[in-house]
């Protein structure tokens, strides 16, 4: 686990140059990347996550592209779209966005039901099928889709299917007083992105994840992931819960945790960390309860604290 943990502390010692006051969100993110997973970051306008992807697509290393999303924004504008080439006398296909690294994919709720649909393939499957032909994607592919908590006007909500495609969802928030002057200071010349370099090889998280799967949960451990995913599907304030991706995500990111912490086991406290993170956007919370002010991550953490776990039996 030396390994991962290196990778990970480099990764985020890095990102901090740009972004500052948020190692426990780079800790999930790395997290996220070491397990192949896509990120939604929703957040308020103006704290630094399209800097947060730019800086981390330069830390790795690999291609970037970003993705504005507007609602005239079309699926070949995200897969890409076959043009007639008058001298070839055939269709040569134009890449779109999709292939890449790590694709941004800004303000994601502001384009159609229509568009959001093409990433479901490209984050599901990781390839895209265009004119009937299918196109494996690079490897690492990794989507940051972000999108505001504010301004719903002309923007539309993604569908359960789509929200269950992300392995997290996060929020950076606002920075204290103190983090908020440093910053100020950091920016008063030039920005950090500028000089940021590489310090990791992206090129080798698909290796890493493989050896993910050699930290170990007990079965006590892996029996808690299910009883908390299970009572998400029968609490009386909840009109969906979280679905088989959603427990096998839980399972991904406590494995992936453990190792960042230089550890190869997965302890009850990593998933009660996590649960918030991997599995409140899977659940849909009950209108009535949503107009008592009720949202999923407050009655997760209710499941979590009702669910028992016997801690003497986990290794």
């Amino acid at each position: 686990m030396r390994e991962i943990q290196t990778f990970a502390n480099d990764l985020i010692k890095n990102v901090e140059q740009v972004i500052i006051g948020k190692r426990p969100t780079l800790e999930l993110l790395a997290v996220a990347l070491l397990c192949e997973g896509h990120v939604l970051l929703e957040d308020v306008p103006g704290v630094g996550k399209t800097m947060l992807a730019r800086a981390l697509a330069t830390t790795l290393g690999v291609d970037f592209k970003r993705l504005q999303c507007t609602p005239d924004l079309l699926p070949s504008d995200v897969t890409g779209v076959s043009i007639f080439d008058q001298k070839a006398q055939q269709f040569t296909f134009l890449p779109g966005p999709a292939f890449t690294n790590i694709l941004l994919a800004d303000e994601i709720n502001r384009a159609t039901p229509r568009t959001q649909s093409a990433l479901l393939e490209a984050m599901g499957e990781r390839q895209v099928t265009v004119d009937g032909e299918t196109r494996k994607l690079d490897r690492p592919f990794f989507v940051l889709a972000t999108q505001n908590p504010v301004e719903y006007e002309g923007t539309f909500p993604l569908p359960e299917a789509q929200l269950d495609r992300f392995f997290m969802k996060l929020s950076m928030g606002y920075l204290d007083p103190e983090l908020e002057s440093q910053m100020l200071l950091n920016l008063g010349g030039e920005h950090p992105i500028s000089s940021l370099t590489s310090q990791v090889d992206g090129s080798q998280l698909p290796k890493l994840s493989k050896q993910i799967w050699n930290v170990h949960i007990d079965d006590t451990l892996r029996n808690y992931i299910v009883q908390l995913v299970f009572a998400t599907r029968q609490h009386s304030d909840l009109l969906l819960g979280a679905s088989p991706r959603g427990s096998h995500g839980l399972f991904r990111a406590a494995q992936a945790y453990a190792a960042v912490q230089g550890r190869d086991y997965a302890l009850p406290d990593d998933v009660k960390f996590l649960a918030p993170y991997v599995l409140a956007h899977r659940c849909l919370v009950h209108p009535e309860s949503g107009l008592r002010g009720m949202t999923a991550a407050d009655i997760l953490t209710q499941i979590i604290d009702e669910t028992p776990l016997d801690i003497g039996q986990v290794e």
